[in-house]
Formats: C-alpha cells, structure tokens, sequence
C-alpha cells in the first residue's frame, strides 16, 4: 500500500491540478501495478495523524527483523482533504491497473487579487523525515512555479560513520572508499507539462547525473469535445446493424529519456511507447460525477472495449527490450504479462501476474424495479412519449448515478499475485481491518527446496484525520 507520506503527496497533486500520470517515468505505471507491487518485510506499523488540513505528523516502526524507525511531518501551503484509515477510498491506497483519462494542460488556480494587484500565492509542500537510530534525513520540497512547471527538490543526508583507526585492520584507501559511498545526495527536478507534451529534466550531486525526458501524446487533449462526443453523438435504433470494425480503439503516447553521468563519464538512452485504449464507454444517459469514480465498474457497466494497456521500452545501449500487455478481462479481475528480452545476451524473462478486487457478498442485495440497487439516485429527464414508441434503444429509464456506494458494493481488499521463469512466485493481500489498513505478502522461491520461502512480512497502517 501507498505509505502516508505518497497519499498526501498525490493528494496535493490532485488538489493543485498537477498531473503525474502524464511523465514519461510513469509510462509502465499500468503494468508494474500488477508485476511489481512492492511487498513488506518483516512486521512493520505505521500510524499518522492530521492535526489540521495544513499539517500531518506520521510515525513508523519496523520489529522484525530489527527494531529501528522513523518520524515525518507534512506542511502544505493549500488545504488537502485526506481521508483517515477507516474511510479513506481504499482504491486511492492501492497501486493499481486503471486506464488513465486523456491527458489535459494543468489547471489553473483561481486569481487573487489585493488593492488591484494579482497576488496568487504558490503552492507548496515540504517533507522531511528522521530514521532512528541510524539519523538518516529525508527531506522533499515540490513547489509550482507556473500553471505548467513544477520544482522538487529531495535530499537524503546520512551522518557520516565514525573513521576506524589503521590498527584495526583498514587502510586509508579504504575509509575514502567508504566516504565516497556515502548516501547523501540532492536531486532536483525541473517538470513542464502542456497536456500535449511533457518534459522532465533532472540533476543528482552524488554522481553528477543529468537527465531528460520528453514524452508526446497523440491524438486529442481532454476537454477539447473530442473522445466523448464522438462515442455519444448519436442514439443508435434497434434495428441498425453494428459496423464490423476490429481492434481496439485508443490513443498513443511516446517518449523517451537520454542521461549522463560526468562522474562515471557514461550515459543512456532509452524510448518508449504506449497504446491505451479510451475511457470505458457507457449508455449516452450515463453521466458519471467526479464524486463517484469508477461508477461504471460499480454498476456492472460492461464497456464496449476491455480496457487495456499495451506499453514497449528499448534501451539500445544496453539492448534491453521490454513488451507489456494488461487489460481489466473482467469486472474485479485484471491479468498483465511482461517478456524481458536482451539482444546482446539473448537473456529473457517472462512475468505474469493478477489483481483480483474483492467486495462485499451480494446476498440481500434489494433492487428497485429496473433491476438497479436502491440507495442510487437517479439523474436525467424520462423518456416523453414519442421516445417511448419508437425503435430506440434507450427506451428505459436513464442509468441512475450512485452518490455513495452501496455497502454491498464497497471494495473490501485486493490480492495481487507474480510468477516468472526465474521461478519467483509473489503474493500479496491487501485488505482494510475495522479502522486500519493491513497488507500480508510472501515471496517464494521454487528452485531452493531446502528454503522455499524467500521472505514474508506484514504492514499495518492507521491514520486519523483530525
């Protein structure tokens, strides 16, 4: 699950209208969801507080297999809505297969204006964390500059250990290795986003690292009239023929990455390209309200198409290729498969994996007499009389929105599950447990009979929001 830290960060994001699904890091994010999760180790606790919508503390500690950890404190600029552990959307905690909407240009904030002079304040965000008893120190600060640039700036400072004397058998080579090993570092990343195209350019101290990423979206921004209109422009009758069309229908995004390194003096490069297919489709009368996301999953909507994800990465310096393909084939269950090919070695790997969203039973569900459950409201005129006697589908009452999921429909936790010809198999479960959050997962490892089990561990996470 998403540490407390990354909820309030992706909810600053969400609240500031920054897009992070349009980077070019964020390419595969679709299929490493499914392939790889990140499973705990050990026992792990995590408890979070928000004494206020500004700032959040957040506690961790790690029992096994040693004791050691950590403080944090969150400051934003902007009031943030977060959730506490018993009512926080739990897919919004979840790394998860989903096809992102169209890519849009940021949206801008409201104009403030004081004795006729524009004085919009910039938003910001710090964080900074402590690990005990090591004295690690985490920091990050993200700010926007503009309507389409964003600074971060992260900092990790680890005090220097203590040198050991020549007697005790180290040479002095060996303590300015050791020095030079040192975890410190700065990074900063410098994002313009224009919905159309996406740039990110990046610098690291530790080993003079420069990058940059671009990435392009074909087809239509959101917003502009063009994907929605053209799957509802018209009702279709009864008696017309469906078009024989194959394939799925979606859009491209490519991109790609070059860096250098003037400590190691060495460099990459890499491209990619992603195919996703449009937003699920649904009846014309179905308007879904920002309020309730996945209401058309929630209903049981089937969309005319799968949603799916095809992605391709090549690095040629390295000769590392690397195929995704992940698609939701049912309502709760979505499946990825990945190969891994070198074309210098001809070294491959092949990785598949599962995301199976469990709800509550459906026994004494009560429906309404369109068959829909009750507790929806619905919205939309009724069909007049003329609508009534003609050949059009959309004869019936329109689909009516939930403004709150029924409890028999809420998701009560996911299972999640990677196997691959390196004979690694993983499984991870994901649940929530009265008013905290919980994730159990195994590693295992069929090659090694005398220790199948790589490693095991559990996450319990609770967090309050005032």
């Amino acid at each position: 699950m998403h540490p407390f830290s990354s909820y309030v960060l992706r909810s600053y994001y969400q609240a500031t209208g920054w897009n992070e699904d349009n980077l070019y890091s964020n390419l595969t994010r679709s299929s490493t969801a499914i392939l790889d999760f990140t499973l705990p180790r050990g026992l792990q606790f995590n408890i979070s507080k928000s004494p206020n919508s500004l700032f959040r503390t957040t506690y961790s500690m790690n029992a096994l297999p040693s004791l050691n950890g950590s403080v944090g404190y969150i400051f934003t600029s902007c009031d943030l809505d977060v959730k506490g552990s018993n009512s926080v959307r739990f897919k919004d905690m979840i790394d998860r297969f989903k096809v992102y909407d169209a890519p849009r240009r940021p949206e801008e904030k409201e104009e403030v204006w004081q004795g006729g002079e524009r004085v919009d304040p910039r938003d910001y965000l710090l964080y900074g964390r402590i690990y005990v008893p090591t004295a690690r120190l985490d920091a990050l600060y993200s700010t926007r500059l503009s309507r389409t640039v964003q600074l971060s700036i992260a900092g990790i400072s680890t005090p220097p250990t203590q040198p050991r004397s020549l007697a005790s058998g180290q040479t002095q080579s060996q303590r300015q290795g050791s020095s030079q090993a040192d975890p410190s570092n700065v990074m900063v990343s410098l994002q313009h986003d224009t919905g159309r195209w996406c740039s990110e350019y990046s610098w690291s101290a530790n080993d003079g690292m420069w990058g940059a990423r671009v990435m392009h979206n074909f087809g239509r921004l959101a917003g502009d009239g063009g994907e929605a209109g053209s799957r509802n422009e018209r009702v279709k009758r009864v008696d017309e023929e469906d078009a024989m069309e194959g394939g799925l229908k979606g859009r491209f995004s490519a991109g790609a990455e070059v860096y250098f390194s003037a400590r190691e003096k060495s460099g990459g490069v890499s491209t990619g390209l992603r195919f996703t297919t449009l937003p699920d489709a649904t009846p014309p009368s179905f308007q879904v309200p920002s309020s309730v996301p996945d209401a058309a999953s929630t209903l049981g909507i089937t969309p005319s198409q799968p949603p799916t994800t095809l992605t391709a990465t090549y690095n040629p310096i390295m000769g590392h290729l690397s195929t995704a393909y992940a698609a939701r084939v049912s309502r709760d269950l979505s499946l990825c498969s990945r190969f891994d090919f070198n074309i210098y070695s001809y070294e491959s790997e092949w990785t598949m994996g599962a995301e199976w969203w469990m709800r509550r039973g459906s026994k004494g569900k009560e429906r309404d007499e369109a068959g829909v459950p009750q507790g929806l409201v619905s919205t939309g005129r009724a069909p007049s009389n003329h609508e009534t006697g003609s050949n059009l589908v959309n004869v019936a009452p329109p689909t009516p929105v939930p403004q709150s999921l029924p409890p028999n429909e809420e998701v009560q936790g996911v299972v999640k599950a990677r196997v691959s010809t390196n004979t690694e198999v993983a499984i991870m479960w994901e649940s929530r447990l009265r008013n905290a959050l919980f994730s159990l997962g195994v590693v295992s490892d069929l090659s090694d009979r005398s220790k199948p089990i790589r490693s095991m561990g559990l996450e319990i996470a609770y967090f309050s929001s005032g």
